[in-house]
């Protein structure tokens, strides 16, 4: 006997079973359209009958305004960037790696954030995760990499960095840039 019991196996979702595991899906958190087909081809029978059932309850789900990517970008943006206070190339990639189309992440971020002040948002993020001007360069070009990692451009963190009194002319940042 094995120490590990076998997953149970589930009869396929019929489509409208499907419909409402997708509707409780969508209730416990909000998706993408991508990830909601993800996640159904899970619970439906494999083959172009799944599929067909798959795009017959995105689409219901659409037509009942339960769905929609633009809202879930615009959502996802807001959140990451006010909760979290992401720069604009991690909000941009963590909403490409979620399937939005690349027009629709394009405006979704440029609404979001060609009106904001990128240093003030950077020296949020710093706050909020308790990051304190650095001493030595080695400390410099840890919290450098940091804040590209969160997102946020070369100018925001250099401003960011003089406003701490950092001399930062001699820093040399082994971190690559975050591809746009």
């Amino acid at each position: 006997m094995s120490p590990f019991p076998r997953p149970k196996s589930r009869e396929p979702l019929t489509e409208e079973g499907l419909f409402e595991y997708a509707v409780g899906s969508l209730g416990r958190r909000m998706r993408s359209v991508r990830d909601l087909r993800q996640l159904m081809k899970l619970r439906t029978e494999p083959g172009e009958a799944g599929e067909q059932a798959i795009t017959r309850v995105i689409q219901r789900l659409e037509d009942l305004r339960y769905l929609s990517d633009e809202r879930f970008a615009a959502d996802f943006t807001r959140l990451r960037k006010e909760n979290q206070s992401h720069g604009r190339r991690r909000v941009q990639q963590d909403l490409a790696a979620k399937g939005v189309a690349k027009d629709l992440v394009t405006t979704t971020i440029a609404r979001a954030f060609d009106d904001t002040d990128e240093p003030a948002l950077a020296r949020q993020y710093a706050e909020r995760k308790r990051i304190k001007p650095p001493v030595t360069e080695k400390e410099t070009a840890r919290i450098m990499g940091r804040l590209l990692r969160a997102g946020f451009s070369s100018t925001a963190i250099w401003k960011l960095l003089r406003s701490w009194k950092v001399d930062v002319e001699e820093i040399e940042v082994h971190s690559p840039e975050v591809a746009e």
